[in-house]
């Protein structure tokens, strides 16, 4: 069972996610505070009681935008302890989720929080913790990929993606109309869909091959326009994709 903190300047917000993560039944305890200083107070009596003592926090749900010391600053600090406990952060603002992952964090929750992706967030938590097994899951669409925007979860059509781009553990997901973070390397979704005529063209850029508009040669670079948008191909993957343009129905 986890022991919670659940950490939002904004009250209202804050008592749902008192509710949400009360509902859940792996969360044994959880708490609430008002702001990071408050949060971190609380935390700092977590560590000095150890991870067995009566005060244990195992997981931080954490705002990021809140007055003084904001949800960042807080998760920094975290990083310099020795044994901290693992966060989740629960955001109105896609921007800063590159950053979490730069912190470790588990998961990025978008507001307003639905019930389903937080029990995901609770999860993934449960899991680094030790406090719950593993339990397979369905193999995703191969066809559709779901992105979150503004707490609603789309099912994004791979053909229509014309391009990924590397954002640490993230990628960013770019279509005619517009663009979608997830959380999964670009490694996996290049080894996901090698088949479907996505092919790496730069340690930061994987391409649909049907979506490439033009291979471009100047000065001894080698650059490709797609999605309206021209990318630069690195050498080792230039003579693949030349290739695989030539073969291309």
């Amino acid at each position: 069972m986890l022991r919670a903190l659940a950490v939002d300047d904004e009250r209202p917000s804050l008592e749902e996610l008192l509710y949400l993560l009360n509902a859940d039944p792996r969360i044994g305890s959880v708490e609430g505070a008002g702001d990071a200083t408050e949060a971190l107070r609380r935390i700092n009596r977590a560590l000095q009681s150890g991870p067995g003592g009566p005060e244990a926090i195992d997981v931080v749900f954490l705002d990021i935008h809140m007055p003084g010391l904001d949800g960042l600053d807080l998760a920094r600090l975290l990083t310099g302890f020795a044994k901290p406990p693992l966060v989740v952060f629960v955001t109105a603002h896609e921007d800063f989720a590159v950053q979490a992952f730069d912190l470790k964090a588990v998961d990025y929750v978008l507001k307003p929080v639905r019930k389903e992706r937080l029990a995901e967030a609770v999860r993934r938590a449960a899991e680094l913790n030790g406090a719950a097994p593993r339990i397979p899951v369905h193999e995703p669409d191969p066809d559709h990929i779901p992105v979150e925007l503004g707490g609603v979860t789309r099912f994004v059509s791979v053909d229509d993606i014309t391009h990924v781009e590397a954002q640490g553990d993230y990628a960013r997901l770019h279509t005619d109309k517009g663009s979608h973070l997830v959380r999964i390397p670009l490694s996996t979704l290049e080894d996901r869909w090698r088949s479907r005529g996505f092919v790496r063209i730069h340690r930061r850029h994987l391409v649909a091959l049907r979506h490439v508009g033009e291979l471009r040669l100047d000065a001894g670079t080698v650059s490709v326009l797609v999605g309206g948008e021209e990318l630069q191909v690195s050498r080792r993957h230039t003579r693949e994709l030349r290739d695989l343009l030539m073969r291309r129905p």
